[in-house]
């Protein structure tokens, strides 16, 4: 029985090794908890800019990798560019903002 615990024992290390590794991040995948807080980075975002009324939502693609944000998409004027940047910059988690917006 005593062998028997040690090779139990030893799969259980090695599964939960393996385990805890895949959930690890890398610089170009996040790991499962980076994952959710882009996801609510990304939320946040998206309801700050609605909230907004000189933007439009629908207009502005938000993306979120480990707290840095890409807006992407198109505004009306110049002078919104740097109000979603703003809005984006206020909302917690977000690391830095990378602008990809265009002029319609």
């Amino acid at each position: 029985m005593n062998k028997f615990n040690k090779y139990l024992s030893a799969a259980l290390l090695a599964v939960t090794l393996v385990s805890v590794v895949g959930c690890a991040s890398s610089n170009k995948h996040s790991g499962t908890g980076e994952y959710i807080d882009d996801s609510v980075i990304t939320t946040k975002v998206k309801a700050a800019i609605f909230n907004e009324p000189s933007l439009k939502v629908a207009e502005i693609n938000v993306e979120t990798f480990k707290g840095v944000v890409q807006l992407s998409g198109f505004v009306h004027t110049a002078a919104d560019i740097p109000k979603a940047i703003e809005v984006t910059r206020s909302v917690k988690g977000v690391v830095s903002v990378k602008n990809d917006m265009r002029l319609k």
